[in-house]
């Protein structure tokens, strides 16, 4: 359970959150929601206990599994499978085990019944944490998300993003902790997780707070609704389910614009009457009267809900370019004795738009990667045509420096432009004022997204590489995206799990991975993405 009181949550000097109380109790299942940036991250930071908040306290009663939206933590060394048992320490427990189990076959006597009660000690704890049913319970939470033996049994640094990202959610599900803060939980999962994922959070019995651009898991699963206003940094509370939120925002807005429309009207009488009588000198205290009036009239009513701002995305008019501009050719890649794909011909000519399709963890991360220069395949190679300009957008944002500011980033990407054409870019992102001056390192999710997009305008790119460009971003700014995606003139290679994305782009041609079979693009390939 979470109880929070006079919460206060600042972006340098830019309040996001003011003066907020609220209690999320067992069985309350709450989405929060605002627009990109308005500090829901920040906010589930807060109530996690990883980040400090401005003002204000927050209480909390039992064992809390936060998922953040940024992944790269723990050891990367660790197996996957012991990442999710470590989750209620079984990961050492079974690890003493087989330690003593090695024992325990040893010639020496004392080695041997030193081992056997290492392993006697080792099983009761084992038992008393839910013994061999628990370990068999992470395995059933892995597969649901798509994570197979095979993935489990590898280093978390041999995974993709995607497989990442799925571990630390199977550790949080498997942790027995009695609230769940989840955010952006559905990235990188397929149709069938993403449905699997559902009927966990509708069954669960504690509190979850969920962060999610995902409209269906929300309208499937919450209770309540915290809508964190951007405009005046204030929370609003709904005690309903989602689609009653969205009736009772759509008549509150009703509401607001009849008695601003009333308000207005009368204070406008009120006004014209006390002109008239100011005029005479003898009713010069009655027409003060009535101004102050229409001043409070006007005071006593709510104002209509500003819109929220969305950044506006058009992707560069790309630079000039030979007939085929990007070539690979024998392109394998394999971690340890896992092999990834291998023997991948593409060819991408000027204007060509492809669709990378797989299921998850047959390497369209790694791929897009070995044609960014990011990384090196087995074998093969990457060939630059006459006047390529790539443009990599990475789903984990590789392409931010997190030590460098907002604007120290985009400079980076755009060295031909001046201070103040930066700094108007930015401002069309919905950077501005201090915001170009944080850390890389604290944005959002959907705010490290819009950067990113940022540095892709001002590059100049022929060729787009986009991995999963949709994810963390709300209904207003995906729809930019898309239009983005739909009128850029050079070439794409796409990878989403986002079928409007892929509807957006209107392939020419399909790569399939592992096998690297190239097709052209059909109905039967569309119906694949969100089941890839």
């Amino acid at each position: 359970m979470l109880s929070v009181s006079h919460l206060e949550v600042r972006a340098g000097a830019r309040v996001l959150l003011q003066d907020a109380n609220f209690i999320v109790n067992p069985g309350d299942k709450v989405a929060l929601v605002g627009r990109n940036g308005a500090g829901k991250t920040t906010t589930t930071k807060i109530l996690a206990g990883e980040a400090e908040p401005e003002g204000g306290k927050v209480s909390r009663h039992g064992k809390i599994g936060y998922l953040p939206q940024d992944t790269k933590s723990g050891d990367l060394d660790q197996l996957a499978r012991d990442r999710i048992l470590a989750a209620r320490g079984l990961d050492q427990i079974l690890r003493r085990m087989r330690n003593a189990e090695d024992e325990m076959a040893s010639t020496d006597d004392d080695v041997r019944h030193q081992a056997m009660d290492r392993y006697a000690r080792a099983e009761a704890q084992l038992t008393g944490a839910g013994g061999y049913a628990a370990e068999a319970e992470a395995a059933r939470i892995a597969a649901n998300l798509a994570l197979p033996q095979r993935v489990l049994d590898q280093p978390l640094h041999t995974l993709s993003g995607g497989q990442r990202r799925r571990v630390e959610l199977a550790r949080i599900l498997f942790s027995d902790a009695e609230s769940l803060l989840l955010d952006e939980p559905t990235n990188h999962l397929d149709a069938d997780s993403i449905h699997w994922l559902r009927g966990f959070l509708q069954s669960y019995s504690g509190a979850v707070l969920l962060i999610s651009h995902d409209v269906n898991l929300i309208e499937a699963t919450v209770n309540k609704v915290f809508h964190l206003d951007a405009n005046r940094g204030e929370l609003d509370v709904y005690s309903m389910g989602w689609k009653k939120y969205l009736d009772q925002r759509a008549t509150d807005e009703k509401r607001r614009h009849r008695e601003r429309v009333n308000a207005e009207r009368k204070a406008e009488q009120l006004k014209l009457q006390a002109a008239k009588l100011g005029a005479k000198a003898t009713k010069a205290a009655a027409a003060h009267q009535m101004a102050a009036r229409a001043e409070k009239l006007l005071a006593g009513v709510e104002g209509e809900r500003a819109q929220d701002k969305v950044a506006r995305i058009r992707f560069p008019a790309p630079q000039p370019c030979g007939k085929t501009p990007l070539t690979a050719e024998n392109l394998s890649k394999s971690y340890g004795s896992l092999e990834v794909f291998t023997g991948v011909d593409l060819a991408i000519d000027k204007g060509n738009k492809v669709m990378i399709i797989g299921l998850n963890g047959a390497g369209k991360t790694t791929m897009l990667r070995i044609l960014a220069g990011v990384e090196e395949p087995d074998t093969g190679q990457v060939l630059h045509g006459h006047g390529l300009k790539i443009g990599y957008f990475a789903q984990e944002h590789d392409t931010i420096d997190p030590d460098r500011s907002v604007l120290q980033n985009m400079v980076s990407a755009s060295p031909n432009l001046n201070d103040t054409e930066v700094r108007k870019i930015l401002g069309s992102f919905l950077f501005s004022g201090d915001d170009v001056d944080k850390p890389a390192r604290v944005l959002s999710g959907g705010e490290k997204t819009r950067l990113s997009l940022a540095m892709l305008v001002v590059s100049g790119a022929n060729v787009l590489l986009l991995d999963e460009p949709t994810n963390n971003l709300d209904p207003a700014s995906r729809a930019e995206v898309l239009e983005a995606i739909r009128t850029y003139a050079g070439a794409v290679i796409l990878v989403t799990h986002d079928d409007g994305a892929a509807e957006a782009l209107d392939p020419d041609r399909v790569l399939m991975l592992p096998d690297g079979y190239e097709d052209h693009w059909g109905p039967d390939y569309a119906e694949l993405i969100s089941l890839a």
